[in-house]
């Protein structure tokens, strides 16, 4: 089980040394990492609000959402916001601002209605932004986590497995599209943990397409890049590319230059490794072959309740790796007009430092 309470204890221990008075998190996020408490409120107002003077904290909800936060939420003192009322209103009834002269709050998710609501209430006070600190915390993966991450992998490995067999000439990437997110269900998921890719042909030159009408052919690329949300509230994210027919000579090198590219920066995940290190290993096998200007992403980012998390793996990353970060390896080649591929993993640098590779779906290049 997640201890919230330790996790809550850090982050007030943390903040304290920082000077503040009080802590406003909003992120629905970070809400979901602290108390154990997942819910998206859509525009309705739900925060939790830290007064680190007296060490109390108050869970604010949507009444619609009282009873679910009274069953999960590890913070027991919850207040509920209906939709007639004003929220900003509910908070100063219920948060004294007496010796609150500093206040942390998610610069990077709060909008500016809500930030000018706060100032209404804290109006003598001053703001700083604790993002870095919370994402800080979130950075290191606990097991019990990586257990969480590993069931995400688990499905959509079974989804995929299941999936693929359902291709065939003339189905349109939407159509693949709806049998996959069909899965995750069946396979225990929430659903997708972003919106499923699936790219074929040219389009799978498109790092961020978007499915659509167009049918499958013979010698397609085909680009799957997905991953769901389990019940426990993590993601898993994974791509492999396939080739749909039959693939011809340049498709394979293609292919197989993006699996060794991959397997270079999988080789170097270790602790005490700068992160830059594993993008330019990934980089360097694509540019020695030719096609360095076909790469044009960083080759990995980290994951966990959200499948974009810290840190970012990229070529210009001085941070030193170490045990607890969990981030994905995802290099690729992306020809305007013809076509593209990438291989994505899952791992984490565990207790030893060492690297645990959660993804176990096959690499090589498979013909559907």
């Amino acid at each position: 089980m997640i201890n919230y309470n330790q996790r809550m204890n850090t982050l007030t221990t943390r903040l304290k040394q920082e000077g503040a008075d009080l802590a406003i998190i909003m992120d629905p996020s970070n809400i979901f990492y602290f108390t154990g408490f997942n819910s998206d409120p859509h525009e309705r107002f739900m925060g939790l609000i830290i007064n680190l003077k007296i060490e109390k904290y108050t869970l604010f909800v949507p009444a619609l959402d009282e009873s679910a936060a009274a069953e999960a939420s590890a913070v027991q003192n919850i207040v509920t916001i209906s939709d007639e009322q004003n929220p900003f209103e509910i908070v100063q009834s219920h948060i004294s601002k007496e010796g609150i002269s500093n206040i942390y709050l998610e610069k990077g998710y709060i909008n500016i209605a809500r930030y000018e609501g706060f100032q209404n209430i804290f109006d003598k006070s001053s703001y700083h932004d604790m993002s870095s600190i919370i994402n800080e915390q979130r950075l290191i993966k606990s097991r019990q986590e990586i257990e969480y991450l590993q069931e995400a992998v688990d499905i959509i490995e079974k989804v995929l497995s299941e999936g693929i067999k359902k291709v065939k000439v003339g189905m349109t990437e939407l159509e693949l599209t709806g049998e996959l997110e069909l899965l995750m269900k069946k396979y225990g998921a929430i659903g997708p943990s972003f919106s499923t890719t699936v790219l074929s042909g040219e389009k799978a030159a498109l790092p961020h397409g978007s499915p659509g009408e167009r049918q499958f052919k013979n010698g397609d690329f085909l680009l799957i890049d997905f991953g769901v949300i389990t019940q426990k509230g993590y993601c898993s994210d994974m791509t492999r590319t396939f080739i749909i027919g039959e693939a011809d000579e340049k498709q394979k090198s293609i292919y197989n230059i993006v699996k060794d590219s991959n397997q270079a920066a999988l080789n170097l995940v270790k602790s005490g490794v700068p992160l830059k290190e594993f993008d330019i290993a990934a980089r360097e096998v694509i540019k020695q072959n030719g096609y360095d200007e076909y790469f044009n992403n960083r080759v990995g980012h980290g994951l966990g309740i959200e499948v974009h998390e810290a840190p970012s793996i990229h070529e210009y990353n001085e941070d030193i790796a170490k045990a607890g970060l969990f981030f994905t390896i995802e290099p690729g080649i992306y020809i305007p007009d013809y076509g593209g591929v990438r291989i994505e993993d899952e791992v984490y640098i565990n207790e030893n430092g060492e690297a645990e590779i959660l993804t176990s779906f096959p690499r090589d290049l498979r013909i559907l």
